[in-house]
């Protein structure tokens, strides 16, 4: 960057090519960015002089980005955004948030657990901003360990070799079943008893569908995996349209079972009583192990609804 005249990269020119590569139009652009055409039009000459090619391909029907113009527009975004979290951290600072703990969590544990736990810190602890990501239990942990959150929620399973774990709850399996479906019941049943059916499940990465894969090939027979999905709810949406069976945590099943009206069974397998873990890194600071010692006190409850606190 020595050879280059930084004054050019100002972000209100940055935003104005990302604009124009979104848009593929110089006039949308500059409207956006609250500038006239010909200062508009002047800012990205300024940038492709700067840089020395050519960002965009003019054309009667707009503009496209040059391979120099992808590159740029693909760093362009990084740097909009962190001016942004920039911004909105110093709004967090006058609003008394003066802290930040992000959090990656598993699937189980946001729908059954976190979020009035999470609501409850929050009450008690105001100055504290949980920043929460979704990711499966592998990818839990593998963004714990390389540093893109400072906590993880997962379910047990996972390599977590090295980082320090907490129990944080246990759940249950239940096998869901569409109305009527020949393996209904009330007894409990094996895993291996329904492999002969096809089976949704979640995404790869998920413990739940590395447990079922590693159950299968433990008992020889295939696991005729038809569909993965992202959430419990497409799980169920699956189940109820008849494209095969699956299994969920018991207690996040329950409204989904109602809500479609599905049968459920019992899976006698030991593995279907499964715990879940919190881990950080050994190097976390004290704000986020003050949270996750309370996330990980039983006394505090984690399955009601949303608390309004006064």
């Amino acid at each position: 960057m020595s050879n280059y005249n930084l004054a050019r990269f100002d972000f209100v020119s940055i935003r104005l090519a990302v604009l124009c590569a979104q848009t593929g139009s110089l006039t949308a652009a500059a409207r956006d960015c609250s500038l006239v055409l010909p200062a508009a039009s002047r800012r990205i000459r300024d940038l492709e002089a700067t840089i020395g090619e050519p960002l965009f391909e003019r054309h009667s029907r707009g503009l496209h980005p040059t391979p120099a113009g992808r590159a740029f527009v693909k760093h362009g975004l990084v740097l909009l955004q962190n001016v942004d979290n920039l911004v909105e951290d110093l709004a967090d600072l006058n609003r008394g948030i003066v802290k930040h703990v992000r959090l990656t969590a598993s699937t189980a544990s946001i729908n059954q657990f976190l979020p009035p736990l999470l609501a409850q810190y929050a009450h008690l602890h105001p100055e504290v901003q949980v920043d929460l990501e979704e990711q499966v239990s592998e990818l839990v942990v593998s963004s714990l360990r390389d540093g893109r959150s400072d906590m993880g929620a997962y379910v047990e399973g996972p390599n977590d070799e090295g980082l320090e774990i907490r129990d944080f709850r246990q759940d249950q399996l239940v096998l869901i079943l569409p109305a009527g479906h020949r393996l209904k019941g009330k007894k409990p049943i094996s895993f291996a008893d329904t492999l002969d059916e096809p089976w949704i499940s979640l995404n790869a990465g998920a413990a739940l569908l590395m447990k079922q894969q590693q159950a299968a090939f433990a008992s020889g027979r295939p696991f005729k995996l038809r569909m993965q999905v992202r959430s419990f709810d497409a799980v169920g949406h699956m189940v109820a349209s008849g494209l095969g069976i699956a299994a969920l945590p018991k207690d996040a099943a329950m409204p989904i079972i109602k809500a479609m009206d599905l049968s459920w069974r019992p899976l006698s397998d030991d593995w279907s009583h499964r715990q879940l873990k919190i881990a950080v890194r050994s190097d976390a600071n004290a704000v986020v192990r003050e949270l996750r010692d309370y996330l990980c006190d039983p006394k505090h409850f984690a399955k009601a609804s949303l608390t309004k606190f006064k």
